[in-house]
């Protein structure tokens, strides 16, 4: 029997080949991100829509999706960001709003962006006139629900302009897609692709990285199979996986961890880990690609100049239009069963990993506290976390 990692033959994981549905969504990220329109169909319900990210929307985007689908475009918001500019619908997780034909990109941006222009908005409500808008709540799992969470994966805003197909295109849109050369992707993909993209990561490479305070350390890096983020395995010391392992879970923070930011206690968490890791003789600290409890570096800045103006991190988040936060573990736990490791000890404040992680399969020993001082900057941002995300401090 394999014990020591380091003794540990780390295969390809079971993706095998490359899965169209999968690859369908990946290349809609890519075209979301270039401002380009993609189709999306969701078969059970006999619907189809061709969409465009909001952050992205340029009038000539407009042209071309009303010039498609025969019909003036809508903007689709989460409930959260509806509620920050005073539209209060809790009967649908995402609401329309149709445009007036004034209602071009800037009309939008605003809608969508509360630091358009470096202007976040704050209480903006009025100049936008929103009680003179039309808005319609989506249906719960909807084509409008499933094109946001499309912007999520993107890491754009949450927010959409989309307008929905006629039947007769419905049915012909095979010969639609080609004729307007849009990527057509059906919404059952976009709700797998989560877990999906978590279970088809494979090994990419590992090299030995002496650190300051773990020379015994080496890096796996692991990637989906179809495109999409990477995430790192440092293994440090020792690991013996017929025991439970000494893990930490840490969520990439660009600012924290590269820059030595003040705003949060990432830089701590992460350096702390290791040390802590070293000291025990050894374990696994997981890297994963999740800016800003998985918004993306922009959409966090966003948050921070919302965090400017008095709100809290959980409510900038919401104001954007996120929830408060948006990460999944099941990466982590695929890179986890991947390395052998099947219990462990975990580094952390966060209940929600203890959960997620058990969820997942990976069976949690012992939270191990994982507590830094606090400074002047970030004394807020920690008793937000405990207060209203159950951090345990």
């Amino acid at each position: 029997m394999v014990n020591k990692l380091s003794d540990l033959e780390i295969t390809n994981s079971p993706a095998g080949k490359s899965s169209p549905a999968q690859t369908s969504v990946e290349r809609a990220i890519g075209d979301l991100r270039r401002g380009a329109l993609v189709i999306l169909r969701d078969a059970p319900n006999q619907a189809a829509a061709v969409v465009q990210a909001a952050e992205m929307t340029t009038s000539m985007g407009l042209k071309m999706i009303a010039q498609i689908t025969g019909s003036q475009p809508t903007l689709a918001i989460t409930r959260n960001r509806a509620a920050a500019i005073n539209i209060f619908n809790q009967s649908s997780n995402v609401l329309s709003i149709s445009l007036p034909q004034s209602g071009g990109p800037t009309f939008i941006h605003r809608l969508s962006d509360p630091t358009f222009l470096g202007d976040p908005d704050n209480n903006d409500s009025k100049t936008l006139e929103i009680d003179k808008l039309t808005v319609i709540p989506e249906s719960v799992g909807g084509i409008a629900e499933k094109a946001i969470q499309l912007t999520k994966y993107a890491r754009l805003l949450p927010s959409t302009v989309f307008s929905r197909l006629p039947l007769a295109d419905i049915n012909q849109l095979s010969n639609f897609k080609q004729d307007n050369g849009l990527l057509l992707v059906e919404t059952t993909s976009i709700d797998t692709f989560a877990k999906t993209r978590a279970q088809r990561l494979v090994k990419a490479i590992s090299a030995k990285v002496p650190l300051v305070d773990a020379k015994n350390a080496n890096l796996i890096a692991f990637r989906p199979v179809d495109g999409g983020d990477e995430h790192l395995a440092i293994t440090i010391g020792n690991v013996d996986i017929s025991k439970p392992v000494l893990v930490r879970l840490h969520s990439q923070c660009l600012t924290g961890d590269l820059l030595g930011s003040l705003r949060c206690d990432c830089g701590d968490q992460l350096r702390g880990a290791i040390r802590a890791i070293e000291e025990f003789g050894g374990g696994v600290l997981v890297y994963l690609a999740q800016e800003g409890r998985d918004i993306g570096l922009i959409n966090k800045l966003r948050a921070y100049n919302i965090q400017d103006l008095g709100a809290d991190t959980v409510d900038a988040n919401k104001h954007i239009g996120f929830e408060a936060d948006e990460r999944i573990y099941a990466p982590a736990a695929e890179i986890l069963k991947q390395l052998g490791i099947k219990s462990v000890k975990l580094l952390t404040n966060n209940p929600d990993k203890l959960t997620q992680l058990s969820n997942e399969g990976v069976k949690v020993i012992e939270r191990v506290a994982h507590i830094f001082p606090s400074n002047p900057h970030n004394e807020d941002y920690l008793k937000t976390k405990a207060i209203k995300t159950g951090h345990l401090f």
